[in-house]
């Protein structure tokens, strides 16, 4: 069982910069992929980024690429997601979820477990 926690989001404007945290409990956090996903008002939840168990690998969607960087701590449990040049479609509330396969999935449906979500605002 891995509990997540994510934290960061806030309002910032359009260029601006957030970095937001996801702190998971349980000791079988390496086993896992961890990603981050984003849903907007009235649309489904999309894959926004994850990294490999060593962290070594990564993958983005295309819509992030470049501005977007994930990151994970192993020792501190922990995936991170820097967010740069902020556009207002960047909008969402965005989650952090864990996979425990053993290939990428950017369907949210295999993906195990899940935080609460933070909310990311950003004015034009």
């Amino acid at each position: 069982q891995v509990q997540l926690v994510e934290s960061g989001g806030g309002l910032v404007q359009a260029g601006g910069s957030l970095r937001l945290s996801c702190a998971a409990s349980g000791r079988t956090f390496s086993s896992y992929v961890m990603g981050w996903f984003r849903q907007a008002p009235g649309k489904e939840r999309k894959f926004v980024a994850a990294i490999s168990r060593s962290g070594g690998n990564t993958r983005y969607a295309d819509s992030v690429k470049g501005r977007f960087t994930i990151a994970r701590d192993n020792a501190k449990t922990s995936v991170y997601l820097q967010m740069n040049s902020l556009k207002p479609e960047d909008t969402a509330v965005y989650y952090c979820a864990a996979d425990s396969s053993k290939v990428w999935n950017f369907n949210p449906t295999r993906y195990d477990y899940w935080g609460q979500g933070t909310q990311v605002t950003v004015s034009s």
